[in-house]
């Protein structure tokens, strides 16, 4: 089939909504192969993906959790289109044990590529089976029938609804390939940008995010954390507490645990205080001592395991001459810094368990509660329910476990637990902080022959996943859950091996146990391995006298990374710009970016952000324009701004002055052009741009000043003097 490429444009300035991090990318897979696309292989059955109500409806199943990356209206899109129905005659359940299918965690942009292209199979598979039983019914070729809108119709006008033709059934059968999609000419829906009726709900300030959401007789809890990560709980005057605050229902302590319930949100917050200054803790082994500045050296003293990730030809090569070229670079540690603070909801009662969460996996959630608690998990119910926005393991999980313990104590109530900002930015766990080494050789030709690259890296994968020593207040009940060392390596060399083409290489990885709590945060360990082998690519680009575009054109052979590429060229024609390129994963969908910059004497602004995306199908215009757009502004703010400090005792960046982020003032004209290729997989892109926005900065600054930028973020002290 001929590839068939279709440029959409798009334009904005754009607020901050900082909201996903992951495992293995699933892959669509065409009709006639031999394996079902996306999770649809661990789930089968249509109705595990489709239920048809009984007003003639269709409710859309998935156990992705929607985190404003618009999943909601990209399944009910694909659904619709598949079935030939309007979009307001499907409704979606998102991420609900026992309810939904279990799809682990929503993660790694793979919502697309593994959800949505399931239930768009099922909805097809479903509508050949409807028109089947309705040929029966209506003694009529199923041929020479139609579906639309839920009516099947006959050449002779013969009608009958889906609803009528199931009479209260589902359809169980399990979907087979090869299942005949929609063609590509008669969409409707797929490749528009079908509003999401969610945004109308935020924007105007309707309730919608679990931080929203209230019971009658709910009652609020809070925790009172120890002054440092280790620290243990000695003693506790509970009397003279309860005294001082009658709106105390409870006091719970368990170990080192430490919560009150109240009657209010306002009340819990007054009693955090009062418990906070009334309760005597045990000092644990102190933090470093040391400056931001200080950070890299440190973490270079700290033992680390190795793995060998790629090996190709002999990266050794000829001994160092004047083509020779090394840089180190460097990524802080970074927060989620979701704007609304972690919150959950849990009653417990007559041996059940139920959790409102906005956790990106209830199912691996609800396991890891019934660890926890010694319950079994199927006396656990989580609902998954919107929060603010976050792309990555933040406070969510750990919050859930807060309320689940407080409501195993306190039975019979609903209990609110929101966090504090001071909780979030003190207690979450933060993208690791990484140090990149880079060293290439140039042939004579000024093309790259050897690359060496090594990381050094904290994990980037401590969620729960069905172990309660990852749940933070496990860590300190009265047998408390030892917490492990290391999790999820792989994340830290994401997009470590450069995409080019490199006859020598070799990419080591150097995992260390930082001081800090790490784990999951937007694109993990891409971030910072392609913000480093772009700039290291743009060094390499001077060093052999070439253009940056014509540079990085030489060593790509694949088509579709020329494609953005040059579109980028394009579109950027006659800018004084910093470029970059990655495709995501190495797997994934292209992202080219170019920042325009201006240099102030002690600050620097981006001006302008283009990028040039191809996501394969595009299944909600809209959908990919935002997930782009955010990730560009949100890579923005950990270029110039975000870095966690900390001091021997804990975290000192602990509100927005201390951690500051990109204002919406601040934010650059941002212009997004799509490759639409409707004869590709669809593929993510919620974490396609950070990388190259970063990359695209700081050669930008380069370009302007003079001056290379290797460490993040962007201070005054690392700017030229005049």
């Amino acid at each position: 089939m001929t590839s068939r490429r279709h440029f959409i444009k798009t334009t904005g300035s754009l607020t901050i909504g900082f909201c996903l991090t992951g495992f293995a990318t699933a892959k669509m897979r065409a009709p006639g192969e031999d394996h079902l696309p996306g999770d649809l292989a661990d789930n089968p059955r249509i109705n595990a993906w489709l239920q048809v109500l009984e007003d003639n409806r269709i409710r859309v199943l998935t156990g992705k959790l929607e985190l404003g990356q618009g999943i909601r209206t990209a399944v009910a899109q694909v659904a619709a289109e598949e079935l030939n129905m309007d979009m307001n005659q499907v409704e979606v359940l998102v991420a609900e044990t026992d309810e939904t299918p279990d799809e682990g965690y929503t993660a790694g942009s793979n919502s697309i590529e593994a959800s949505a292209i399931a239930i768009r199979y099922a909805a097809a598979a479903a509508r050949k089976i409807l028109l089947g039983e309705a040929g029966k019914k209506l003694s009529i070729p199923p041929t020479q029938l139609t579906l639309e809108k839920g009516i099947i119709t006959g050449h002779q006008k013969q009608t009958i609804t889906i609803a009528a033709l199931l009479a209260g059934r589902q359809l169980t059968d399990e979907v087979h390939l090869p299942v005949e999609l929609k063609p590509n000419n008669q969409h409707r829906l797929i490749g528009k940008p079908i509003p999401r009726p969610d945004n109308e709900l935020i924007c105007y300030g309707h309730p919608y995010h679990l931080q929203d959401l209230h019971f009658p007789g709910m009652v609020y809890g809070v925790v009172i954390r120890p002054p440092s990560y280790g620290a243990t709980l000695r003693d506790i005057d509970e009397d003279a507490i309860k005294a001082a605050n009658k709106d105390i229902q409870t006091i719970i302590r368990n170990g080192s645990f430490l919560a009150v319930i109240t009657i209010s949100q306002y009340q819990a917050f007054k009693a955090q205080k009062l418990v906070r200054d009334n309760a005597q803790w045990e000092d644990a082994k102190p933090l470093p001592n040391i400056t931001p500045a200080e950070l890299p050296a440190y973490l270079r003293t700290l033992q680390t395991r190795s793995e060998n990730v790629a090996q190709k030809g002999n990266p050794t090569g000829p001994q160092a001459t004047s083509n020779t070229i090394k840089a180190g670079y460097f990524k802080p540690y970074i927060m989620h810094g979701a704007i609304g603070p972690s919150c959950a909801i849990a009653k417990y009662e007559y041996g059940k368990l139920e959790v409102w969460s906005h956790s990106q996996g209830v199912y691996p959630l609800r396991e890891s509660l019934a660890a926890m608690l010694g319950l079994p998990a199927a006396s656990i119910h989580v609902k998954g329910v919107a929060g603010s926005g976050c792309y990555g393991h933040n406070g969510a999980d750990d919050v859930a476990a807060d309320a689940a313990l407080m409501a195993v104590a306190y039975p019979g109530k609903h209990i609110y637990v929101q966090w504090s900002r001071d909780d979030e930015h003190a207690w979450e766990p933060y993208g690791s902080a990484m140090l990149m080494d880079l060293e290439a050789i140039l042939d004579a030709n000024g093309m790259i022959d050897s690359w060496k690259y090594a990381l050094y890296s904290d994990t980037h994968g401590t969620r729960p996943s069905g172990h309660a020593e990852n749940l933070l207040p496990a860590r300190y009940l009265e047998k408390p859950f030892t917490a492990k060392p290391s999790g999820f390596s792989g994340g830290a060399y994401r997009n470590a091996q450069p995409y080019y083409n490199i006859p020598n290489q070799n990419i080591q990885a150097n995992f260390f146990d930082g001081p800090l709590r790490a784990s999951s945060l937007r694109s993990l360990g891409a971030f910072a391995n392609i913000f480093a082998i772009e700039s290291f690519m743009e060094e390499l680009a001077t060093k052999a006298g070439k253009d940056p575009f014509e540079f990085r054109l030489q060593h790509l052979p694949d088509d579709r990374a020329r494609d953005v590429l040059n579109k980028l060229k394009e579109v950027t024609k006659n800018e004084k710009v910093g470029i970059a390129f990655s495709r995501y994963k190495n797997g994934g969908t292209y992202c080219a970016v170019a920042a325009k910059i201006k240099a102030n004497p002690d600050q620097i602004v981006v001006t302008h952000l283009w990028a040039v995306v191809d996501a394969g199908e595009v299944i909600n215009l809209d959908g990919i324009k935002n997930q782009v757009e955010g990730g560009m502004i949100q890579a923005t703010s950990w270029t110039l701004l975000e870095q966690v400090r900390f001091d021997e005792h804990h975290i000192t960046s602990r509100d927005w002055a201390t951690y500051p982020i990109l204002h919406m003032n601040q934010a650059p004209h941002v212009e997004v052009f799509i490759i639409d290729r409707p004869d590709q997989p669809s593929l993510g892109a919620g974490e396609a741009s950070q990388g190259p926005t970063a990359a695209a900065i700081t050669n930008a600054i380069y370009h302007a000043t003079g001056k290379r930028i290797r460490h993040l973020p962007v201070t005054a002290a690392s700017l030229p003097r005049s």
